[in-house]
């Protein structure tokens, strides 16, 4: 077993015993980091750093050298699968991502296939293994994707949507279609992932940042059994010790006791939904990731430490919480205040650890 000299991240979201709760952050290498920014010029383009495994390296572990995190996760993007499947990603300036060849027509649909994980998407399990070594066992390395749902949003619309007008009448008028989508894509996901455990990853994530958007039949229809299939074909073990993994769906608190359901180790939480109240739902069955607004990170020092207490008072004493903002952190956060969050979460959690 590859011992880690700092595994509270990996134990909570087994729901074993913890001196005190494990903390990282959604997007925690990104631009509020000027380091970040500097390594971005650098690298020409986002599309450039991402498939640099160095500077992808680089700045995976610049907020490891500001904070005490209790974790590090890989610096992508999780739109890289359908680039692989030949979309055409590309950043159009102050629009985001955008597909070059968005699905369109039933053909296109019915060619899509899996891309190879140590093929077109090399660069990132390259990526990982740099990280692995200069992470140096000091913390765990977390991969991720986004989820079948949520890539297959962003393949037929084309781009971020207001309205997810183009997904939702694919849905409505040929479900077969849209399935077939998400069934490629559930099967490019897994080995995906499968292939970022075998490179080094420790933990996994899969992102469904859309499936809030999708009405509750919806959404079991056409977002939660794609991950269900993703969690149930992901490899469990890996040097000698659990891979556990996550799943997140944004806007997903009404349906919690479902995605608890489909056999995941922990569930992600975003902040509209009380703490404590998701794991009476839930009871020991998940660990349970969040919740923070990350808005929140505005405020003076005394209202995030303040907020930051009551989400750790929220959730008690039990085992099997890793505390996290309930989405990405904003590009305007000042580095300051994620310094009093991250402070306030250790001292604080290991007091409330104290009463277990």
């Amino acid at each position: 077993m590859t011992r880690l000299r700092n595994d509270t991240f990996l134990r909570a979201l087994l729901r074993e015993p913890t001196d005190y709760t494990p903390v990282w952050l959604m997007r925690q290498a990104g631009r509020y980091l000027p380091e970040y920014c500097e390594t971005r010029r650098r690298a020409g383009s986002f599309l450039d750093l991402c498939k640099n495994p160095d500077l992808a390296c680089e700045v995976t572990l610049q907020p490891l050298a500001r904070y005490k995190l209790d974790a590090a996760i890989l610096f992508s993007d999780i739109l890289t699968v359908p680039d692989a499947m030949g979309l055409g990603l590309y950043f159009a300036e102050g629009e985001g991502p955008r597909f070059e060849r968005p699905l369109r027509d039933e053909w296109e649909i019915r060619n899509l296939a899996c891309p190879d994980p140590h093929a077109e998407l090399q660069y990132v399990m390259d990526a990982v293994s740099v990280i692995r070594r200069a992470l140096d066992n000091s913390v765990p390395l977390i991969g991720f994707s986004g989820s079948p749902w949520t890539l297959a949003c962003y393949m037929v619309e084309g781009a971020s949507s207001s309205d997810y007008r183009r997904i939702k009448t694919l849905a409505y008028s040929r479900p077969d279609l849209l399935h077939h989508i998400l069934e490629v894509t559930a099967r490019a996901v897994t080995a995906y992932l499968n292939a970022q455990i075998e490179s080094g990853a420790q933990a996994v994530m899969v992102f469904d940042s859309w499936g809030g958007v999708l009405s509750e039949a919806a959404y079991h229809e056409f977002s939660l059994p794609y991950m269900q299939q993703v969690v149930s074909g992901l490899i469990k073990e890996r040097e000698g010790r659990r891979v556990p993994n996550i799943v997140f769906t944004k806007g997903g608190g009404l349906w919690l006791e479902s995605i608890a359901a489909i056999g995941a180790d922990a569930v992600g939480l975003d902040w509209t939904m009380d703490i404590g109240r998701a794991r009476a739902l839930v009871g020991d069955r998940v660990a349970i990731q969040g919740n923070l607004d990350p808005s929140i990170l505005f405020g003076d020092n005394e209202i995030i430490a303040a907020e930051a207490r009551r989400v750790l008072d929220q959730f008690g004493p039990n085992p099997g919480h890793v505390f996290n903002l309930g989405h990405g952190i904003s590009q305007f956060t000042s580095p300051d205040a994620v310094s009093v969050l991250i402070d306030t979460v250790h001292s604080h959690g290991r007091a409330i650890r104290s009463l277990a």
